[in-house]
């Protein structure tokens, strides 16, 4: 019995092992078939995108999975066949160049092949997780006559021709801002002939003629830095503030100042020194009082008038205006009086102050005045009226010299060569430059009345008896003005 037990547990022990074994054969040889299903499967698919393209292929952004050759072929000729360009313009207005009104046809080349070699067939696995963008460049052929005439009868490039307008900075009454661009109607034809003929070689649907920028672009828009910069060069100029104390304060101010700045098409800020002297000019006119008609009243009572001469107000242009642009690139805030290149006793009316000389040639008397009163008075005898070239100029003036014992010499007579006259004067108060002023007369027998119209009128200056000359002399300074006046 025991031996029986043994024999029988030794046979289950062997029959266990061979079933296990005869298992895992069995295993292996379904592992091993379905491998050479799925391996044969695999170099199926591979040899099939030997001749087809990828899952996931595009082609000038079209699907192509999947296809041959032959039918990506067939899908351009199709497409050229049926080609039509529909062109956008401004205004959402659109006109369309057919393929049948240029002649054109689908011309096959070898990019579609070339694309399809760079597939590694082996690698097709790598399709389902990448996309394959391809570009080509697919070949028509179409009548170039045609399309330029096509071209030409466009809407858009027969209506008005409309210019850009770039972005620019605007004075806004505070700053300046940006101007936003104005796109025009104007088509750049080299343009537009280039995007259509791109855009029909790649049989492209739909052309958009701002998108492509087929039009003339404005050179700058609110985006550039160029014109945003522009504003803040020009806002720091208007900074400025400069105040003239004249007898009602004029001022230079962000609203003036803005109508003198100025840019170039580099946005290249400056000032406009053109527009800054036009204004100087009105300024000086208006303030300037050399030569300027003015009133006066006599210490009798009557009210002349004045006009001409070398006193009063003159601002020195050439330097006024250079240092208002100073203060203006500077941004200066500032109170002052002008650049002057003379200067009077008051900004009124009558700016010769209260303290002159005044000479009436109409009743030929004179009086020096002082803060108002008068310190001095007498006859005199002025210029010869009837001669224009021996009569005493009215104007104000000041006393521009004073000398003792001074010798007047005249013109040169041209016959002899010689002075027409050289007079000795004990006193010399003179007014103009070209030989005018008071002095002492010794040789007038009388002063005043009538003698000015007479051959006894002198040659432009003005004759004072002696002991009112040296008074005069002695009480007068230099520089004080001279008042004229029939």
């Amino acid at each position: 019995m025991r031996r029986q037990k043994k024999r029988l547990q030794r046979y289950r022990k062997i029959q266990k092992k061979m079933t296990g074994e005869g298992k895992e054969k069995n295993i292996w040889l379904i592992l091993g078939g379905i491998f050479g299903i799925v391996f044969l499967l695999y170099v199926c698919i591979a040899l099939y995108f030997i001749g087809h393209f990828y899952i996931n292929t595009k082609i000038n952004g079209v699907d192509f999975s999947g296809k041959s050759v032959k039918k990506v072929e067939e899908y351009m000729e199709q497409q050229v066949k049926n080609y039509e360009l529909k062109i956008v313009e401004q205004g959402n207005e659109s006109e369309t160049i057919k393929g049948d009104e240029i002649s054109l046809k689908y011309k096959a080349n070898a990019e579609i092949k070339s694309a399809l070699k760079k597939q590694l067939p082996f690698l097709w696995p790598s399709a389902f997780f990448s996309k394959n963008a391809t570009q080509i460049t697919i070949e028509v052929q179409y009548d170039e006559n045609k399309l330029s005439t096509k071209i030409q009868s466009l809407e858009a490039v027969l209506s008005e021709q409309k210019e850009p307008v770039s972005a620019y900075p605007k004075f806004d009454g505070e700053l300046f801002v940006v101007e936003p661009e104005v796109y025009g109607t104007k088509v750049d034809l080299v343009i537009l002939e280039k995007k259509i003929k791109q855009s029909i070689e790649q049989l492209k649907g739909e052309l958009n003629m701002m998108e492509e920028e087929c039009y003339i672009m404005p050179e700058y828009t609110s985006e550039s830095l160029e014109v945003q910069k522009a504003c803040d060069n020009l806002n720091e100029y208007l900074k400025a503030n400069i105040t003239y104390k004249m007898d009602t304060d004029v001022t230079v101010d962000k609203s003036l100042i803005a109508t003198w700045l100025t840019w170039n098409d580099k946005m290249e800020v400056s000032i406009d020194e053109t527009k800054v002297k036009e204004w100087m000019n009105e300024f000086c006119s208006t303030y300037d009082s050399i030569g300027k008609i003015r009133s006066i009243t006599t210490p009798t009572g009557k009210t002349a008038s004045v006009s001409g001469g070398t006193y009063g107000w003159s601002v020195d242009e050439p330097e006024e205006i250079k240092k208002l642009i100073e203060n203006i690139k500077s941004g200066e805030r500032v109170e002052r009086e002008p650049v002057y290149e003379k200067t009077a006793a008051s900004h009124s009316q009558q700016d010769w102050g209260d303290t002159y000389v005044e000479v009436d040639l109409s009743t030929q008397h004179m009086w020096y005045i002082v803060n108002g009163s008068v310190q001095l008075e007498t006859d005199v005898v002025t210029g010869l009226a009837s001669d224009p070239n021996r009569a005493t100029p009215s104007g104000v003036y000041s006393i521009l010299e004073m000398k003792r014992d001074k010798v007047l010499t005249g013109e040169t007579n041209p016959s002899t060569g010689e002075p027409i006259y050289r007079t000795k004067v004990s006193y010399w108060m003179r007014v103009t430059w070209t030989g005018i002023g008071f002095h002492d007369a010794i040789w007038q027998s009388a002063f005043g009345g009538n003698r000015y119209q007479t051959s006894a009128g002198s040659h432009g200056c003005i004759n004072m008896p002696l002991d009112q000359a040296a008074s005069l002399y002695d009480m007068l300074e230099m520089g004080t003005p001279v008042v004229i006046h029939e």
